[in-house]
């Protein structure tokens, strides 16, 4: 078996490679995949085509990776709502996050931004917070998904600043964004990589970034730990896994492949500038930090006591 492995790697890939993500276009999960996918394209000489299938908080891509050939040919751009928060947030979902998927390598990580719709007379996180005790289930907030980075970002926000307010989930973050900038929600807490354009084009309101430091690519906007919430930290990471069985040899050339290209300069600038953090390790150092995270979001899950809407 191993003596096939090494052959198979040895010639692999010998053909494009479909890489899945669980969002829409335009979010920060495409602003990760896309100079990636590139890379790999030049790296590998065969074509690394982005798919996304949006839908039902990720699960919906996930089964599609679940059921895929372990032949290296299908990977997924995965979030910590998908492979950490659906299992507990669903209950049942049509993948186990362990035993079906093994990690890759980290891609980024990222810090969220608070915005608001220009239209509401808020322009810091204390005044946010007043307002939302003044019209407790008034303020409706958008995200990315159920159990999507931002929908969990803003229940701890709801916990931590003891505030009522409505959750609007959509199948992406760049819809989200859109309905917000559209004055159809109030505020959202969503990825650098799309809140950042929407505040330098005026269209939104930054409030604060959901790292304990400020961020690098917005050192003027101010954290929410500073702001009135001590402590808040919420940071968002993007990684790549694959189906369980594919041979270790094919996970390591992948996962080496992704670290190489994560250290061009080119690519890390266009990373950069949208307030993703180049990230990489070891398929190994990736599996292990999965766990952790299993564990750490659904006891905010079950601490939250939150349910798919």
């Amino acid at each position: 078996m191993h003596a096939a492995a090494q052959g198979t790697a040895a010639t692999y890939p010998s053909k494009p490679i479909r890489m899945i993500l669980a969002f829409t276009p335009g979010g920060p999960a495409d602003a990760t995949a896309r100079p990636i996918a590139q890379g790999l394209t030049e790296r590998l000489g065969h074509q690394v085509i982005v798919d996304h299938r949006p839908g039902a908080g990720g699960n919906l891509a996930a089964e599609i990776l679940a059921k895929s050939p372990p032949d290296g040919y299908t990977i997924m751009l995965t979030t910590p709502g998908v492979v950490a928060v659906s299992p507990t947030l669903y209950g049942k979902v049509p993948f186990d996050p362990i035993r079906d998927f093994s990690g890759v390598s980290n891609a980024v990580t990222t810090a969220n931004i608070m915005i608001v719709h220009p239209s509401l007379p808020v322009h810091t996180v204390k005044d946010l917070i007043a307002l939302a005790r003044a019209r407790p289930g008034q303020l409706s907030y958008a995200t990315a998904g159920n159990g999507s980075a931002s929908h969990l970002g803003t229940e701890v926000f709801k916990a931590m600043a003891k505030v009522d307010i409505v959750h609007v989930p959509y199948k992406g973050a760049a819809p989200g964004v859109t309905d917000l900038m559209g004055g159809h929600v109030q505020m959202m807490i969503i990825g650098m990589a799309v809140g950042l354009p929407a505040v330098r084009g005026g269209k939104v309101r930054a409030l604060g970034v959901s790292s304990l430091t400020r961020s690098p690519a917005a050192p003027d906007i101010p954290t929410l730990n500073e702001s009135g919430l001590p402590g808040f930290e919420v940071v968002n990471w993007m990684g790549y896994i694959i189906p369980a069985k594919t041979p270790r040899d094919i996970v390591n050339k992948l996962s080496a492949e992704i670290r190489a290209v994560l250290q061009v300069s080119e690519t890390r600038e266009r990373l950069m500038k949208q307030g993703l953090e180049p990230a990489g390790n070891t398929p190994e150092e990736f599996d292990a930090f999965i766990r952790s995270e299993i564990v750490k979001w659904s006891k905010v899950v079950k601490q939250a006591g939150l349910k798919p809407d």
